[in-house]
């Protein structure tokens, strides 16, 4: 059981340090990672011809808006996944409903996060800004491939203990 309670802290811990690095990231890069959401949000490389433009933002204050409120949304996402290792790593040798009461900042945190890239990225960007049009700023395979791994590792956090 420790093994496993380790694992779980650890995997949580592996989710706030991705997380976190995104943010980070978009901070320390901000002009080329600024020119994606741009480019999105203009929808300027989706196909020729395309007769869905209706959504397209080109007010660049609006872009700053946007790529400030993803980056928001990344790094609260690492620091409430940041929270929750460190919040079970403190309740390591508790007994299992006490562990299971910590595993709650997990939830928000996976809900966050998936409100980040599989509604923000996905469904917002991919679906309502035809992202995936676009050959060159196409970010939906990475926001999935994320996403994946924390819905998983939420699921194998949240497993009840014997």
């Amino acid at each position: 059981m420790r093994a496993l309670r380790l694992a779980k802290i650890a995997m949580v811990a592996g989710l706030a340090a991705y997380a976190l690095l995104v943010a980070f990231g978009n901070i320390t890069d901000y002009g080329p990672n600024f020119a994606f959401v741009q480019h999105i949000l203009s929808m300027d490389t989706t196909s020729p011809g395309n007769q869905a433009m209706y959504p397209a933002v080109t007010s660049p204050v609006l872009h700053h808006a946007a790529y400030l409120a993803i980056i928001s949304g990344e790094g609260l996402t690492g620091l409430v996944f940041a929270y929750a290792a460190w919040r079970l790593w403190r309740l390591r040798q508790a007994n299992a409903a006490e562990f299971a009461a910590g595993k709650a900042a997990v939830a928000l945190g996976s809900t966050m996060a998936f409100l980040v890239w599989f509604v923000g990225f996905l469904v917002v960007g991919g679906e309502w800004f035809e992202m995936w049009q676009s050959s060159s700023w196409n970010g939906q395979e990475p926001a999935f491939r994320f996403i994946v791994c924390i819905l998983l590792v939420t699921v194998f956090v949240m497993q009840t203990e014997e």
